[in-house]
This record gives C-alpha cells, structure tokens and sequence, in this order.
C-alpha cells in the first residue's frame, strides 16, 4: 500500500505516539484525518502538518458513528487510540471497565466494520491495529489492559484472512515499553530489570513499514522482550514465574499509580 497520496485516518493522534505517527505519515504525503478528545492538543497538531481535525471521544458510541460518517474517506485506518488500564481489575469500578473496553477493544472493531467496505470495493487499503506485546502475553496488573490488545490481536490476524485476495492489508503492531512517549512513559514508571525500551519513533516508522509491505505482525521491542513475549504466549506459567522474578509486579503497580486520574 502506498501512503503517498492515500487519506489516513489516525486515531489517538494527541498521544506522543500518536503525534510521532502524525509526523511520520506526512513526512510521506498522506492527507491525514487526525482524531482525539484533546481539541486544545489535536487542532494545533492538524494546523502544524496541514490535517483534517475530527475530535472525538471513542467511549462514546455516538461519537465514533460520527467520526465514521465524518472520515468515509478513509484509505489507511491506523487505531492507535488508547486508554490506561493498569491495576488489579477488581479494582475498577463497573464505568472505569466499560470505558477501558470501548476505547481499546470496541471502537476499533467498529470503525473498521464501517471503513473496509469502502476499501475493499475500490481494492486496495490498509488497516493497522496499534497493539502491545501486552496482547502476546499476559502480565501481573494487567489483566483488562491484556483483554483489549490479546483481542486486538485476534481479530486482526483474523480479519487478514478474511480480506486475502481483496487488495486491503491489515496489521498489527504491538510495542513494548516505549521511553518517550505513550501510557508507559506517561505514568513515570521504570520497566523490570534489564528490559531495554524503543523510541515512539521507531514505533511510527514500524507501523509505516507494516502498512507499505503488508506485515501482518509486527513487533517492537528490544530481542530479548520479543523472545520472552513469544516464549509467553507458549508457556504462561513459566513466563508468569519470570515475571515475579523480575520484578514485573512492581512495574505495574507503578503504572497503576501513575494512571489512576487517567482512566
């Protein structure tokens, strides 16, 4: 797929990834459609790079059917939009739960239903699921985070095969702990010991390579946290126990802190 020339709708474009992407994506001429909740962060950012402004608050199901009307247009989907959802699940209260589930795992799947049609009778589009290794393997502290990306995943590894042979791609990018931008770097929180991290710039310039080769999964991270993330996800026990080792509870508890008034 090539980006040039193609109208990308970039969703959760206020983040610090999502302004990476932003970038990224105009740097190769895409005419962007930029959404967020942020009006006061999302219409300077569209005014710097010549975008389209849509704000939006994806919890709100009447607000994504209108940014679906407003962004028909759409070549390249890229839901990158996010909510923090670390802690202990029974910890959150019955809203805090539905509203973690819309933005990260429902508002996704439904902008996509409602924009691959388009794609796939014109015969050619792409659609990136922006995910987390969180959706490869399950951690302490994570468990409604680990619903929404485990999900992610699924539906589009799947939704690939469904859409063989239509000219529409589909991908998803999973990150591991990213430095300088996003929830984890947000919450002020430090990954376990001897967990490297990757730039937001290097998560942007992923998610194009995925979108212009057609990668199905593409992960970010260091070697050693894509070997343990792969390795999760065959044995759960053994990576639960590695985890504990490693400190992992500790991270997590640390992003909790640090998101509790974001959620």
């Amino acid at each position: 797929m090539r980006i040039g020339g193609a109208t990308v709708l970039l969703t959760g474009a206020t983040g610090g990834i999502g302004q990476s992407l932003a970038r990224a994506l105009r740097a190769k001429g895409a005419r962007l459609l930029l959404t967020g909740r942020r009006e006061d962060v999302l219409r300077p950012l569209a005014d710097r790079l010549g975008a389209r402004a849509i704000v939006a608050d994806l919890a709100d199901r009447a607000q994504v059917d209108r940014l679906i009307a407003e962004a028909a247009e759409t070549d390249i989907l890229i839901a990158n939009a996010a909510l923090p959802a670390s802690g202990e699940v029974l910890g959150f209260a019955p809203e805090e739960l539905d509203r973690a589930l819309e933005v990260n795992l429902r508002a996704p799947l439904q902008l996509t239903r409602a924009l691959a049609p388009r794609m796939v009778a014109a015969g050619s589009g792409h659609v990136v699921m922006v995910g987390s290794l969180s959706g490869r393997t399950a951690s302490p502290g994570a468990a409604l985070y680990n619903a929404a990306k485990f999900g992610l995943r699924g539906f589009a590894l799947g939704l690939r095969q469904d859409l063989h042979g239509t000219g529409v791609g589909v991908s998803v990018v999973q990150p591991g702990f990213v430095r300088d931008a996003g929830m984890f770097a947000d919450s002020g929180a430090t990954p376990p010991a001897g967990v490297r991290t990757v730039s937001a710039r290097q998560v942007a310039a992923a998610t194009l390579r995925a979108i212009e080769r057609n990668r199905a999964e593409v992960n970010i991270a260091p070697l050693e946290l894509r070997l343990g993330s792969a390795l999760g996800g065959l044995f759960p026990s053994l990576s639960a126990a590695a985890q504990r080792g490693a400190g992992a509870d500790r991270t997590t508890r640390r992003m909790a802190e640090g998101q509790r008034d974001k959620r």
